[in-house]
């Protein structure tokens, strides 16, 4: 019972690492959702964090495996003959099959989180040469490519956006825009409201 207890605690404790390591990545996605776009960056301090938990959290359910998959001992085997009690959903294989899985999907949600922003269908929009303007800013606090999205997404919103592009590796947001539709100070305001912040 005390090794069903171990194994138990550990399933939990590798889904709980593999939500925190992915965490950063989920927020904004939650605060898509929720209209609370501002609170999207409240967790990307973990993002240096993440390489810990995600090698905390293969430890962990790799030893709820070896718990459950290693051979009983004969003192072990005695005393389960005595209760002869069908261990519960929670405490089988199965079970901690679908904890692995969902740990995984959680660990790999940085490299998907791109499918929970809608791409905005944009019309197709003829701009002057000389009122197209190119502009690359420098955006603090992403971390991966779901802080991208999450940019992308809000400053497509605008009128009068032609193409934005933004980088985590190169903290940076490259827009193309008509002046006559949208400002400056308009895109960076959007891209402030996601919680990331340009700096001046």
């Amino acid at each position: 019972m005390n090794i069903e207890r171990s194994s138990y605690s550990a399933m939990f404790t590798g889904v709980f690492t593999a939500i925190t390591a992915s965490l950063c990545c989920i927020t904004p996605v939650l605060a898509l959702i929720a209209g609370t776009s501002g609170m999207a960056s409240t967790f990307a301090w973990l993002e240096a964090f993440r390489p810990f938990f995600i090698g905390l959290t293969v430890l962990v359910l790799g030893f709820a495996w070896y718990q459950k998959l290693k051979s009983k001992s004969q003192q072990e085997i005695d005393c389960a003959c005595e209760n002869d009690v069908k261990p519960s959903f929670l405490q089988s294989k199965r079970f901690l099959l679908f904890v692995t899985l969902f740990a995984g999907l959680m660990l790999a949600f940085p490299y998907f989180s791109g499918l929970f922003y809608a791409q905005p269908t944009k019309e197709i929009i003829y701009v002057q040469q000389d009122n197209m303007v190119d502009i690359t800013f420098t955006v603090e606090g992403m971390t991966c490519s779901g802080c991208e999205n999450h940019i992308e997404s809000e400053v497509n919103k605008l009128d009068g956006i032609v193409s934005v592009k933004a980088s985590y590796e190169k903290s940076n947001t490259t827009v193309k825009y008509d002046r006559t539709k949208v400002t400056e100070q308009r895109i960076i305001k959007a891209i402030n409201n996601t919680g990331y912040n340009v700096s001046e």
